[in-house]
């Protein structure tokens, strides 16, 4: 007999109300109904779970019972194909994205800058994770990454190469370890907007347009926090992110040093303080020396000022970007300090903390030519203050 909607009701005690072809639904005396397939295998019964009444209707129940009986005629047991299917299931679950991603993020983080480390998460949170962190990672199609690598693209065409390379990574890594069968960035090449030819930061290296230039600097009238880390750019040229992320812990007034990790190289490096830094940090410290950064937030002296608070600073003096960028602060002491105070190549790229080889390569030159650069870091800024004089000074063989 047919199960129904109104037999169902009518069946007041606990116990099997049969349907046909296996189908039945079992009362408990909880109130509950559930519906199960009863099947023979290797001459035992054996019941699948189809649900629970009436969140599974009749109709429904009989369609997951056929759909069971298939795996029968088709040789196959119901019950180990449903255990298949939830192991499949979570290791999809397991196997997403995300998943892969962050392991592979973990594997190979060790060998990476701190500042390297955290733009690749970056692209991974921003970029990726949003779009298609949650999907198994072996059934990613090309399509689909170009579109996650797409709306990357429309907003910087160099990131969005960056952003595929590191997801091209990732797949290959999945494969690897037995989690995708083919790395679906390998198919995009060449589907992307060429990358535009990067230009050198703007850097003024005429002495007599850098006088006017720092004439200008010292008009802004905004904090001093800032008017401070706008001095210092010039008269330290270390890298924006460096100078602003800079601790008191770290400057040695004694010593008139300043030492500090690189994160992008991951080198130590120590930078000599002219007398005139000495001064403005003794000043500044006044002002920001209970906090832990010498360029501590005026609102959050827990935080420091960022890259673009200096940035906006030097465009208020009436500065473009196309005439100097506190990054181009770099090239202007390299180039000036090379053509003009004649010292060493050597001396300039470790200041600027880059790599310096001789003839035995990288691994063999270790020297800091710590006093040679104490002197060109004194005269350097001895320089720049006969330049905002609006004095041509001479060259000066060091």
């Amino acid at each position: 007999m047919r199960i129904t909607e109104r037999s169902i009701a009518a069946f007041k005690k606990s116990g099997k109300q049969y349907d046909e072809d296996g189908l039945f639904l079992l009362h408990k005396l909880n109130g509950s109904k559930l519906w199960r397939f009863r099947y023979w295998e290797g001459g035992k019964e054996k019941n699948l779970a189809l649900g629970a009444y009436p969140g599974v209707s009749i109709q429904d129940a009989r369609r997951l019972r056929d759909e069971a009986q298939k795996k029968r005629d088709a040789g196959k047991d119901p019950a180990e194909c449903r255990k298949a299917e939830k192991i499949e299931a979570t290791l999809r679950a397991v196997n997403t994205f995300r998943a892969v991603a962050l392991e592979w993020f973990e594997v190979r983080r060790h060998g990476w800058t701190v500042g390297h480390a955290k733009h690749i998460m970056n692209y991974f949170t921003k970029d990726v994770f949003p779009w298609m962190g949650d999907r198994p990672i072996a059934e990613i199609t090309p399509p689909e990454l170009l579109a996650v690598v797409r709306r990357v693209e429309a907003r910087a065409i160099p990131t969005a190469h960056r952003v595929l390379g590191v997801c091209g990574d990732v797949f290959r890594y999945a494969v690897g370890t037995g989690r995708a069968e083919r790395d679906p960035s390998a198919d995009l090449r060449g589907t992307l907007k060429p990358k535009p030819k990067e230009k050198n930061r703007a850097a003024v290296t005429d002495p007599e347009m850098l006088g006017k230039m720092l004439r200008s600097l010292d008009t802004y009238a905004g904090g001093f926090n800032v008017r401070c880390a706008v001095r210092l750019a010039l008269y330290l040229f270390q890298r924006p992110g460096e100078l602003v992320a800079a601790e008191w812990k770290d400057i040695n007034f004694d010593k008139a040093e300043w030492s500090f990790h690189v994160t992008k190289v991951d080198i130590p490096h120590k930078v000599p303080l002219a007398s005139q830094v000495v001064g403005i940090l003794q000043e500044l410290h006044k002002l920001t020396g209970d906090s832990r950064y010498v360029f501590a937030q005026a609102s959050n002296n827990e935080k420091h000022i960022s890259t673009d608070t200096v940035r906006l600073a030097i465009r208020s003096c009436g500065i473009p970007k196309e005439m100097f960028t506190t990054q181009g602060a770099r090239a202007t002491a390299c180039t000036l300090l090379d053509e003009v105070l004649r010292y060493p190549k050597s001396a300039i790229e470790k200041q600027l903390s880059h790599a310096v080889p001789d003839v035995n390569g990288t691994a063999y030159n270790r020297s800091q030519y710590l006093d040679e650069r104490r002197m060109m870091m004194q005269k350097w800024a001895d320089y720049l203050d006969v330049l905002k004089t609006d004095k041509s000074p001479a060259p000066t063989v060091a």
